[in-house]
This record gives structure tokens, sequence and C-alpha cells, in this order.
């Protein structure tokens, strides 16, 4: 398993400092974002190399997430805003038989090959485990992300009632529609205010679009 490291943000130079105190001490909330992905090429891919969708789609996020540090922070055992050098996923296995799903977590490499060789081999090692959390031992450099292919949604928020925000980002993927040899699917990001804006979250949609526009090319496809 990887060494999973991490770094304290420097308050006094942070340029985010006063809006991360603003929405931790006065406003402690979290906001949601849906934006349809263009997936017209991914899924040529997917079709072309016998890829399955869903664990393709989750190398891509991650690599994006990856590329974010906003995304990757954490308060430590001291209450430190802290930042991972690097996040796998914690994603959903969702089970037939009796529609139930569990957490499954696995390593991430940024080479697809490999990430792809690895999440799959655990999906089906734990895709019979049922409860809440089918492979134990998570480590705490993760975020969440599950897929919901019954529902093309233009909207999705959860919320926990009297709950802290959660600084890890959570990405639920919807039902993809095609219209006009184009298909798109939903794809929304929940996070919280104190470690990101706006500008973050239109950052992750930009890059996920050029990942998913890329898939092949980097990958030595």
């Amino acid at each position: 398993m990887v060494m999973n490291t991490y770094r304290k943000i420097d308050m006094a130079s942070w340029p985010r400092r006063e809006h991360y105190k603003y929405y931790t001490e006065r406003l402690k909330v979290e906001y949601s974002i849906t934006a349809s992905v263009d997936i017209t090429k991914l899924l040529e891919f997917c079709h072309a190399g016998g890829y399955r969708f869903y664990p393709t789609m989750i190398y891509l996020v991650t690599k994006v997430v990856n590329e974010i540090e906003n995304f990757r922070m954490f308060l430590d055992g001291e209450g430190s805003l802290c930042v991972w050098d690097r996040v796998i996923p914690s994603y959903t296995i969702f089970h037939e038989d009796d529609k139930t799903f569990s957490d499954c977590w696995s390593e991430y490499s940024g080479d697809f090959d490999t990430f792809y060789r690895t999440i799959t081999k655990d999906m089906e090692k734990y895709k019979n485990v049922k409860g809440i959390k089918a492979r134990k031992n998570q480590p705490a450099n993760f975020y969440c992300i599950s897929c919901a292919p019954w529902t093309a949604f233009t909207s999705y928020t959860s919320r926990v009632p009297n709950g802290e925000p959660s600084y890890f980002p959570i990405i639920t993927i919807g039902k993809y529609e095609t219209h006009e040899g184009k298909t798109t699917a939903p794809v929304n990001l929940t996070i919280a205010h104190a470690v990101c804006d706006g500008y973050h979250s239109g950052l992750f949609f930009e890059k996920l679009q050029e990942a998913v526009n890329a898939i092949g090319q980097d990958e030595g496809k």
C-alpha cells in the first residue's frame, strides 16, 4: 500500500484564509453543482477497447481530483487544515439481487491500465460482500464517487441535518442520454465552501471534460 503523506496549509500566506475563517466560523455551508459532461468520445473508447464505463469514469474523475489542491484538503487530529499529496476513490458497488449497495475503495495509479486492472479486480473481489463497507481499512485520503444510472438528473443535493460540511468532494454520476449523436451524463459535485469556491468547481468540470475528450491519448491507446 502506498504511504499517505500530506502537508499543512500555511494560513499566514494562504490567499483563501479569510474565506476559510468565514465559512468555518460564521457560515458552515456546503454547496452542490451539477453539470452535463459530453461523454461521446469516452463511450467510443470503452466500446472499442472493451472497457467498462464506471471504472473508466472513476479513473478520469480521480485523475482530475488529484490535479486540484482544494479537492484534497482535510483537518488533521489537531484541527489544522492540510492537503493530501494524493487521494484515492471510495466508490459504491450495486448489488443487483437485493438492490442495496456497498462502499469499496481502490488504490489509485496515474497509469490507466494499472488503475483499471486494480479497480476491476477489487470490484470483482468485493462484489458479493454486503453491508455499508464491502472493503475494510479504508485509508484516510479518500474522496467519494458513485453512479446512479437510473435517473438523468439536472440537480442533486445530499445533506446531513446538523452535520458538518464535507471537505472531501462527493461526486455522483447520473444516467447518460444520447441526442443527435451526442451523449451526455450529469455529474454532480458537492463540497464544503470552506475549501472550495465556484472557481475550483468550474475548474473541475473543465478539466474533467478535457480528460474525457483526451481518453486514450495520454494512456498510450
